[in-house]
């Protein structure tokens, strides 16, 4: 196998031909990079934190497939990967996430102590979450921690301190997660069964539409409180509100409980979490200019 061949199958094990996943982590982190430093976040923080979300997504797709390595070969949608497929080795995955992981800890190491600590326990959720699915009930809300731990981090990484409001808007993300995740499983429900794997979509049963679309209202209320307690004005609100008619839109997708239309329902997540992010950002802008203005 060419040297080419074989960096095309870690691309594939990285899942960087699928970049959903990093965007679901880079948002809730760069909700928290703007919040956390009131619109004017340090740009080399930033920097470091969008190349670890790349690094970490894709370490935690390497240790995922390694931990699924025996199921996914009974699942359609994986049976293809290359460590189910038989094209990566075992070891080879194990160097391939060793090598990621000590990447994103060099771009954090010039951070400060608190952000440093915090690193480890990023590490430990993005390892530990592949085995969750043996005996989690819902297992996506461990994985709405292991995704939103860039918030506690943010926050950390700028002010030397978590404040109460970085765990809220963790909280938020959770349920996000849940959403989001429930949707991604409910397109491997029947396998997943089989297999005896568990998932949110299996643990809601026939209450799986109703459980997302909870937790679609739970995130956008938490961040509207999260908007209440910082006197954020009309664009945070404004982001919140297309948020909603996004959360709107996947029930109009789910419903019928289809695979495609489930799936679609997922990769469009994208555009909540954006959505959010714009309200933020055109919160501060808006501030900025206004004090300008004022000068």
């Amino acid at each position: 196998m060419s040297i080419t061949q074989k960096l095309d199958l870690y691309e594939r094990l990285m899942r960087l031909d699928k970049p959903i996943g990093i965007l679901l982590l880079a948002w809730p982190t760069l909700w928290a990079l703007w919040i956390s430093a009131a619109g004017r976040p340090d740009w080399l923080i930033v920097w470091i934190f969008m190349l670890g979300t790349i690094l970490m997504r894709s370490a935690g797709c390497v240790i995922n497939d390694y931990a699924d390595r025996d199921f996914d070969p009974h699942v359609e949608r994986t049976k293809n990967r290359p460590i189910a497929a038989g094209l990566v080795s075992k070891k080879e995955a194990l160097i391939l996430f060793a090598a990621l992981s000590i990447s994103a800890f060099l771009l954090i190491s010039r951070l400060n102590k608190l952000t440093i600590a915090l690193s480890f326990i990023a590490l430990f959720l993005a390892v530990s979450y592949p085995f969750t699915k043996r005996f989690l009930a819902i297992p996506q809300a461990y994985l709405g921690i292991a995704f939103g731990f860039g918030i506690p981090m943010s926050f950390a990484a700028q002010t030397g301190q978590i404040p109460a409001i970085a765990w809220l808007m963790l909280l938020a993300n959770v349920l996000w997660a849940v959403a989001y995740d429930t949707e991604y499983a409910m397109v491997d429900r029947e396998d997943d069964l089989k297999i005896g794997i568990r998932t949110s979509a299996i643990t809601f049963g026939q209450y799986d539409v109703l459980a997302i679309l909870f937790c679609y209202v739970g995130t956008l209320a938490i961040m509207a409180g999260v908007g209440a307690w910082l006197k954020l004005g009309l664009y945070y609100y404004a982001g919140l509100l297309v948020a909603l008619m996004i959360a709107v839109y996947h029930y109009t997708l789910i419903r019928t409980r289809e695979r495609d239309k489930c799936f679609k329902a997922f990769i469009h997540n994208n555009w909540f979490g954006a959505a959010i992010f714009g309200g933020i950002l055109l919160n501060y802008l808006d501030s900025t200019l206004a004090s300008l203005r004022g000068l």
